[in-house]
C-alpha cells in the first residue's frame, strides 16, 4: 500500500518508527514532514497530507501529533476524508471496517509507539464491511458535501418535544 505519513514537531520519534514499521512490512512510504523539532501549525500538514489521499497518490493516509484532537477536526474539515483518531486497537478496526476511514489520527502524548504500531497493524488490515455502514457512509459523505439528513426523514425520537 501507498501510505502518505505526516507529523507535527511532537511526534517526529513516533512518525520515524511507524515509518520504519510500515516500510519493513513492504509498505511505500510518502514521509511528507516534518524533519524537525521546530514548532508548526499542524492544519497546514493535514491539508497536505489528505491532499495525497484524494489525489489518488496514497491509498492512506497517517497523521501524527500530540493528542492528535486537533489534526483529526483539520483533516475532517476536507471535503472526502474520513479521519479517525484512533487511541486502540478496537476504534482502528470499526473507523476502517464500519467507517471506511481514509486517515488514521494517532497522538504521541497519548500512545506509545509500540501501540501505534499495532493500532497501524489492525487499521490496515481491517476492510470495509459494507452493508449498512456503506448506507452509513454516504450519510457521513451527505453531510460532507453540507446535505441536510432530516429534510425528507423523520427520524423516531429526534427533535422530539419533552423531558
Amino acid at each position: 500500500m501507498r501510505i502518505a505519513v505526516v507529523a507535527d514537531h511532537n511526534a517526529l520519534p513516533m512518525k520515524a518508527q511507524v515509518g520504519a514499521w510500515l516500510t519493513a512490512r513492504g509498505h511505500e512510504v510518502d514521509d511528507r514532514g516534518v524533519h524537525a523539532e521546530e514548532i508548526v501549525d499542524y492544519p497546514l500538514l493535514c491539508e497536505d497530507v489528505c491532499a495525497q489521499v484524494l489525489a489518488g497518490a496514497a491509498d492512506f493516509a497517517i497523521v501524527l501529533g500530540g493528542s492528535g484532537s486537533g489534526e483529526q477536526m483539520a483533516c475532517n474539515k476536507i471535503r472526502g476524508i474520513r479521519a479517525a483518531l484512533c487511541h486502540d486497537t478496537f476504534v482502528a478496526e470499526v473507523a476502517r471496517g464500519n467507517n471506511d476511514a481514509n486517515v488514521l489520527v494517532m497522538g504521541a502524548k497519548v500512545i506509545a509507539a509500540d501501540a501505534a504500531e499495532r493500532i497501524c497493524d489492525v487499521w490496515l488490515a481491517t476492510r470495509f464491511r459494507g452493508g449498512r455502514h456503506a448506507d452509513r457512509v454516504a450519510m457521513i459523505m451527505a453531510l460532507d458535501r453540507g446535505e441536510s439528513l432530516l429534510a425528507d426523514r423523520t427520524v423516531p425520537g429526534v427533535g422530539a418535544p419533552g423531558r
